[in-house]
């Protein structure tokens, strides 16, 4: 549950998104803290490898497997976002917040219960893929919604050797296809080559905490 210190967030955020039955829509979330071009680059790439209609740039209250303790406020990483993503098709929105979800399975199974006829595809970098198999339920991840893991610096080998990889390697789908993608019954899940950015939200605090 958010700290009443922290300060208020608009409601607009906390309003899950509105997709019309038909539509192709990318799930992007994570802590943002902060959000930065690499962020973005990730959103674009997907946006337009995907053939998405609409991008959920979805800002999490707080990621159960990372400490809190230099984690923004959750209204300031949602206008940083929106300072970021100027692509019309991105909705930055903090919705997890107001059903006070900590757990992607669990946003993941709103998502789908709120909006039958709509194809989602949840979007994650490379570098997340390493730790996957310690998320919540994370076989029900894969099994809710087709995947598209974005290439980041440093994972474009690794993520073969993943637990997640291994375990659902006969799922995977053909980068060219990834197109369709949003379309497929999970589990389905590729791998999308393309530029990449070296930053990271990490980096970014560590250097203010220096400067």
């Amino acid at each position: 549950m958010l700290s009443s210190l922290q300060p208020a967030i608009p409601s607009r955020y906390l309003r899950m998104p509105h997709a019309e039955k038909g539509l192709a829509v990318g799930l992007f979330g994570g802590s943002f803290n902060p959000p930065h071009a690499g962020h973005a680059l990730v959103a674009e790439i997907a946006l337009r490898r995907l053939a998405l209609d609409q991008l959920w740039w979805m800002v999490t209250p707080g990621n159960p497997l990372k400490s809190t303790r230099e984690l923004a406020p959750l209204a300031d990483r949602l206008v940083q976002s929106e300072q970021i993503a100027k692509n019309p098709k991105i909705k930055v929105t903090a919705f997890e917040a107001a059903h006070h979800i900590r757990f992607t399975a669990d946003t993941l199974e709103l998502v789908k219960a709120r909006n039958p006829g709509v194809d989602f595809v949840w979007i994650m970098g490379a570098d997340s893929l390493r730790d996957f198999h310690r998320w919540q339920r994370w076989r029900q991840i894969v099994m809710t919604f087709p995947i598209a893991v974005i290439d980041r610096p440093g994972a474009t080998l690794s993520f073969l050797s993943s637990v997640v990889a291994k375990t659902f390697d006969y799922a995977r789908v053909d980068e060219g296809d990834a197109p369709r993608l949003a379309r497929m019954k999970a589990p389905a899940w590729t791998f999308i080559h393309g530029p990449r950015s070296s930053l990271s939200s990490s980096a970014i605090r560590r250097s203010a905490k220096e400067g």
